[in-house]
C-alpha cells in the first residue's frame, strides 16, 4: 500500500479527538506530499536541519511538530514558524524558547517531556524536576512560550503491560497538573504519547496526541 492508503489505515483507528502527527524523518518530499494531498497537515520531524529544510522546499500550511531531542543553540532555526516543541527538558532550554519566540513575536507551544521510561538513554523531566520548574521566578516570567500539555516515551520493549504503566503514571502527571498548576488554562490540553508500535494503548490510557511514521511511510531509510 502507498502513503494515502496507510494513512487512511491509521485515521480510522485514531478516534477524532486525537492529533496524529505523521513522523517523516528520513522520507522524501514526495512522500509527505502524498499524505498532504491526502488532506494530511500535521508532521514531526526529529532533527533540526531536516525540518528547517523540508519547511522552506513544502507548502505553507503544514504544521511542523519537532519531536526530537532539541538543542538550545538550535531553536533560533525553528522558532519563526514551528508549530509546536515536543521535547521541552529544561528550564534552560525553555527561557531560550522564550527568548527566540520573542525576537519572532510569536508565542511558542511547547510539550514538556516527562522521563516515564526505565531505560537511561531517554531524555526527560522527573516528576519533582517538573515541580521545580513549574514553581521557579524563571518560568513565571515567560510571556512568549504557552504549556500545551506533556509528552512522554515507554521503554522500549515487548511488554504491554508495561507500556501501559508508563503511559498511566504519565496521565496521572497530567490530571494532576491540570487540576492545580494549570486548572484555569484550557489550552493545557496535550498528552502526547504513542508511536507507531503502541498507539493504540497510548490512546486507551488518555493520549490525545499520537506521533506515528512507520504505519505510514514504510521503514525508515538510512
Amino acid at each position: 500500500m502507498g502513503v494515502e492508503e496507510n494513512l487512511q489505515v491509521i485515521k480510522e483507528k485514531v478516534p477524532a479527538h486525537v492529533t496524529l502527527v505523521a513522523v517523516s524523518k528520513t522520507k522524501p518530499d514526495e512522500a509527505i506530499m502524498e499524505a498532504y494531498q491526502a488532506g494530511h497537515r500535521d508532521f514531526g520531524e526529529n532533527k533540526v536541519q531536516d525540518l528547517v529544510a523540508k519547511q522552506e522546499r513544502l507548502p505553507a500550511d503544514i504544521r511542523w511538530h519537532m519531536i526530537g531531542h532539541l538543542q538550545s543553540n538550535k531553536v533560533k532555526y525553528l522558532a519563526p514558524f514551528v508549530h509546536m516543541l515536543h521535547g521541552v527538558d529544561s528550564l534552560k532550554l525553555l527561557a531560550v524558547i522564550d527568548r527566540e519566540a520573542e525576537k519572532c513575536e510569536r508565542v511558542i507551544d511547547c510539550l514538556l517531556q516527562i522521563r516515564i521510561a526505565l531505560e537511561e538513554t531517554k531524555f526527560g523531566l522527573t516528576e519533582e524536576d517538573l515541580m521545580q520548574l513549574l514553581h521557579s521566578g524563571a518560568f513565571r516570567e515567560m510571556n512568549h512560550i504557552r504549556i500545551r500539555g506533556l509528552m512522554g516515551m515507554a521503554t522500549y520493549t515487548d511488554n504491554s503491560k508495561q507500556i501501559r504503566e508508563e503511559f498511566r503514571q504519565l496521565k496521572r502527571i497530567f490530571d494532576r497538573l491540570k487540576g492545580s498548576r494549570f486548572e484555569n488554562q484550557g489550552s493545557f490540553d496535550q498528552l502526547s504519547c504513542g508511536m507507531s508500535g503502541d498507539y493504540q494503548l497510548a490512546i486507551e490510557e488518555g493520549s490525545n496526541l499520537v506521533r506515528i511514521g512507520s504505519l505510514i511511510f514504510g521503514p525508515r531509510n538510512y
